[in-house]
């Protein structure tokens, strides 16, 4: 074979290895610098597993690798006797994971330079082995001219590794985290509900808000995992949507009945949803710390296995206990404590304006709570929990039910309340597939405004099943029926008492005169395993509690969740 013949053959079976490789290299770096590194040499081995064979290749026959695998590579190739000379007898050049040679691909003489390096090493291996009568003449004499007109780019391809390998220590001595995960969530909601008629008083007004609407809810988690078993998780969501009647009309009192589990409208802007600090203290207790995302709904472990606003019933008050989210803040501290293998115990403090200078942690609104969890068999799971608030608006802040108790404006003058939340929840689990459960709660609230003595008492119920794998594996059928937290009891001193103010009777002691019933059931269908989409209808019969003549809200949906 000729010397310009060689040249051109080995320039051609060099281009694809070398320039696969260094893109991969340019990759992997890069990969580095955003996100983070598993071992000190990375990019070294990835160019020494493509261009050396492991040791020993040459002396174990068995061990060589073969052109044929290649499946771009046929035997009629201009190429494929110099190819199989290569990689055959001199083991210096290697394809594709995937079984490819990519001969077709572009280089640089930089690129040139390393696979040449690579060869010349293998060659230098035989001579020293005493294996020289794999190498001729003819091809040594080739080999040295091309070392001797690469020269300059082969000690610019081992500088360059050099500063790779630099490049890459200071990175994980300044690396944030070894290991940072994404996960993230977003749900698309195809809502509307049928036109009714709600009186409060004397006054009755239809429901303005019956148009069907599209929107979505985005949330994307950035978990931080740190070598002594703690974790840093920061939380960021977006979204359109808000099923709400304006508080133009008296319908918005329907609101904290009629919302969805999946609303969050932050006008399509990106807002910080958690961030907190998780760590272990032994291998039992667990503490959380944090700005945002400190709550007894994200604290409190819950039995119902389906409790998700992807992927579980669809309204709010279906969720959970409405009493575990009352006056829900947002920094604070948390504990979880596995002090048997069936039991354990979670519990939190949570500020509502942490960072407001007038009232910081404790100061303003707040919830604390402690919750008692377990499973004392394999099919049965429960909670107990008590709640203690304080709220500075009128309001029991509840996401769900019988909200308002007592003067809500003007701000200066709106009642204050200090509120005792008692509750339970159970699953049991009868089979594999059907799961059945609820929960009960009961909330006493005091006012704790200087002019005005007496307290409001609310109670809420619900009872579930959940029945799974009906038609295809991981689809669940839910049935939800319960009641949602209703006054049942207000004696405020100074005809303040809601109930009656909201049905014209001059501010009397007494709870709401009628009783609303929620009523919903969902199909949630994995298309994939990334993808669910979950059909469902919620009745309230009776809705407000203010008269039994309310006519009843049907609302459809069709949610759609992602999951990544």
């Amino acid at each position: 074979m000729s010397t310009k013949k060689l040249k051109a053959t080995f320039s051609t079976i060099a281009i694809a290895l070398l320039s696969g490789v260094c893109l991969e290299a340019q990759a992997q770096l890069s990969s580095h610098s955003e996100s983070t590194i598993s071992q000190n040499s990375q990019l070294i081995q990835a160019i020494e597993r493509q261009y050396t064979p492991p040791s020993g290749i040459i002396e174990t026959a068995e061990n060589i690798p073969s052109v044929s695998q290649f499946s771009d590579v046929t035997p009629t190739h201009w190429a494929y006797g110099a190819l199989q000379s290569l990689i055959e007898r001199y083991g210096c050049l290697s394809g594709n994971p995937d079984q490819t040679f990519r001969g077709q691909a572009a280089m640089t003489r930089y690129q040139f330079a390393a696979g040449l390096n690579a060869c010349l090493d293998k060659v230098s291996d035989l001579l020293s082995k005493g294996l020289a009568d794999k190498v001729s003449k003819e091809n040594l004499a080739i080999i040295t001219k091309l070392q001797e007109e690469f020269a300059s780019e082969l000690v610019a391809i081992r500088g360059r590794v050099d500063g790779l390998d630099a490049k890459i220590a200071t990175l994980e001595a300044q690396q944030f985290s070894t290991t940072t995960k994404l996960f993230g969530q977003a749900i698309f909601g195809l809502q509307g509900r049928l036109g009714s008629k709600s009186t409060f008083g004397t006054t009755t007004v239809s429901d303005p808000a019956t148009n069907v609407t599209f929107g979505y809810q985005a949330q994307l988690s950035l978990i931080t995992q740190f070598p002594d078993r703690s974790i840093l998780l920061t939380g960021l969501q977006a979204g359109n949507l808000s099923t709400d009647a304006p508080f133009t009309s008296e319908f918005a009192l329907n609101n904290n009945f009629t919302r969805l589990g999946y609303e969050a409208n932050t006008n399509n802007t990106l807002v910080l949803s958690d961030l907190t600090y998780r760590f272990l203290v032994g291998d039992k207790l667990a503490f959380v710390v944090g700005a945002k995302g400190v709550n007894a709904v994200n604290i409190f472990r819950g039995p119902n296995r389906v409790e998700s606003a992807g992927r579980g019933p669809i309204s709010v008050f279906a969720q959970r206990n409405p009493i575990i989210g009352i006056a829900a803040g947002e920094a604070g501290i948390g504990f979880d404590w596995q002090f048997n293998r069936r039991f354990s115990l979670q519990g939190v403090y949570s500020a509502g304006n942490a960072s407001d200078p007038k009232n910081g942690l404790f100061g303003g609104q707040y919830s604390a709570g402690i919750q008692l969890a377990g499973n004392p068999s394999d099919n049965l799971d429960f909670s107990l929990y008590y709640l203690n608030s304080y709220t500075d608006n009128g309001t029991l802040a509840s996401p769900a039910g019988d909200n308002f108790l007592g003067i809500s404006f003007p701000p200066e003058n709106a009642s204050k309340f200090s509120t005792n939340a008692f509750g339970g929840s159970i699953a049991w689990a009868i089979s594999r597939k059907v799961t059945l459960g609820g929960w009960v709660g009961l909330t006493t609230s005091a006012i704790q405004n200087s002019d005005y003595s007496g307290s409001v008492e609310t109670f809420n119920w619900m009872t579930y099943t959940n029945i799974f794998d009906i038609f295809s594996e991981g689809d669940v059928w839910g049935i939800y029926v319960g009641q949602p937290p209703k006054i049942i009891s207000s004696g405020l001193s100074g005809n303040i008492n809601f109930p009656s103010l909201l049905n014209g009777t001059g501010g009397v002691e007494g709870g709401q005169l009628g009783t609303t019933t929620h009523i919903e059931t969902f199909y949630r269908l994995p298309l994939s395993r990334n993808i669910t989409i979950t059909p469902g209808v919620v009745i309230i019969l009776n809705p407000s509690n203010s008269n039994k003549g309310n006519e009843t809200i049907t609302i459809g949906v069709l949610r759609t969740t992602f999951t990544f």
